[in-house]
């Protein structure tokens, strides 16, 4: 019998092609929106997450300012004491959790040799930068150690930075210049790529003394503090922000875990990600009114085999399972073919853009899918239930 119902309803598909066609494709746009949509969320989210945790789950940062107390980022609009050197020593001195505790200042400067000059970002820190922030040297060696108040004129290069100052020449023992500030290239990083939203590759690394007089800055950027195991992150935090408000008279420093970051975003971008599956939600409810709107044409253009199927003895509920099963159908094959498409645009996008982890979850592929199926039911309702009402003996009368 199911069989039968199959067969009939199918056969009303195709004995109107273009009809079929347009509801099929009204679907499949909607579907293929929902599964588009909802990979380059998971994609972004997933980018997030691994730029993170590229450094290291056991990290967490101290910038100077109060979130709590500024309303805003921290160190945005000043802040009431500065993030020291001398601050540094003391959580080293303090702190014997952490693994490292490193200092970073930041500035953008440009570097030059010879004729070959090119902005860059100038990053102040320690020898203990190269394993907290897990970087790898390709050549020479990192900063050397010592007194962190005592700079001295060397430099390390990023990759990109010293292919582009050195082509085909040995960057090691040659002097460029970061500003007006002659230096000694010492070491050059492995190719890296980005970290947390700056290109490693590109980079200068300087010791964090000369970092801070180069920009005539006097508060370090942040404070990195790695912890020997995720654990210890809390307690960390709280000993770090003990220390500090001890120093300053006041709590004026953040503490950020990366797993709080990760956190964050994570929840932002997943709302982010159902926002845009109500985006495509939208046109395939779209695509469903659609699908009504063409059903209750069909039942229009069949009363006669309506008519007929019930003089034959046809049940007033065959006669809804066929129509409804109809509806069901139609949304199914624009169902496929939208998961077919929204699939190859994003398979063509991560080719295009490998950077791009986009990738459509198993969850949005099974409910694409059942949203149609159930919409193309909950939409088929009131044309079944139309044809399934016709007195067959006014239905044969329109002949």
């Amino acid at each position: 019998m199911l069989i039968d119902l199959i067969s009939l309803a199918w056969s009303a598909l195709v004995g109107h092609r273009l009809r079929t066609i347009l509801s099929v494709v009204g679907v499949a746009v909607g579907i293929a929106a929902v599964v588009a949509l909802t990979a380059l969320g998971e994609g972004a989210r997933h980018y997030v997450i691994q730029e993170f945790t590229s450094i290291g789950s056991n990290l967490l940062s101290v910038l100077p300012g109060k979130t709590e107390t500024t309303g805003a980022m921290p160190g945005i609009g000043g802040v009431p004491n500065d993030l020291t050197l001398q601050d540094l020593l003391a959580l080293r001195r303090q702190i014997h959790s952490a693994q490292y505790i490193v200092p970073v200042s930041m500035g953008t400067e440009t570097v030059s040799h010879g004729e070959r000059r090119r902005q860059v970002a100038v990053i102040g820190s320690s020898p203990e930068f190269l394993d907290a922030r897990e970087l790898r040297l390709a050549q020479g060696q990192f900063l050397p150690p010592g007194d962190v108040e005592r700079g001295a004129p060397v430099v390390v290069l990023g990759h990109i930075t010293a292919r582009e100052l050195f082509p085909g020449e040995q960057p090691l023992g040659q002097v460029v210049r970061v500003g007006e500030w002659r230096m000694r290239v010492i070491g050059v990083l492995a190719e890296i790529g980005t970290q947390l939203g700056v290109k490693m590759d590109e980079v200068v690394i300087v010791p964090v003394a000369t970092g801070m007089k180069m920009f005539n800055r006097s508060s370090l950027f942040r404070i990195l503090v790695k912890v020997r195991s995720p654990k210890d992150l809390d307690g960390a935090c709280e000993q770090v922000i003990s220390i500090l408000t001890q120093r300053h008279d006041e709590e004026d420093v953040t503490c950020i875990t990366q797993k709080a970051v990760i956190a964050t975003f994570s929840s932002i971008l997943q709302t982010l990600t159902l926002v845009l599956v109500a985006i495509g939600a939208i046109s395939l409810t779209v695509a469903g009114i659609g699908v009504m709107n063409v059903m209750l044409v069909t039942v229009s253009e069949r009363t006669e085999e309506i008519g007929l199927l019930r003089a034959l003895g046809a049940t007033h509920g065959q006669i809804l399972s066929v129509f409804l099963l109809e509806a069901v159908m139609l949304a199914g094959l624009g169902g496929l073919v939208g998961l077919l498409v929204g699939l190859g645009g994003v398979h063509l996008l991560t080719w295009m853009y490998p950077a791009v982890p986009a990738a459509a979850p198993v969850w949005a592929i099974g409910a694409a899918l059942g949203v149609a199926m159930i919409l193309g039911g909950i939409f088929g309702v009131v044309p079944a239930q139309r044809a399934a009402k016709l007195d067959p003996i006014m239905a044969l009368q329109r002949r």
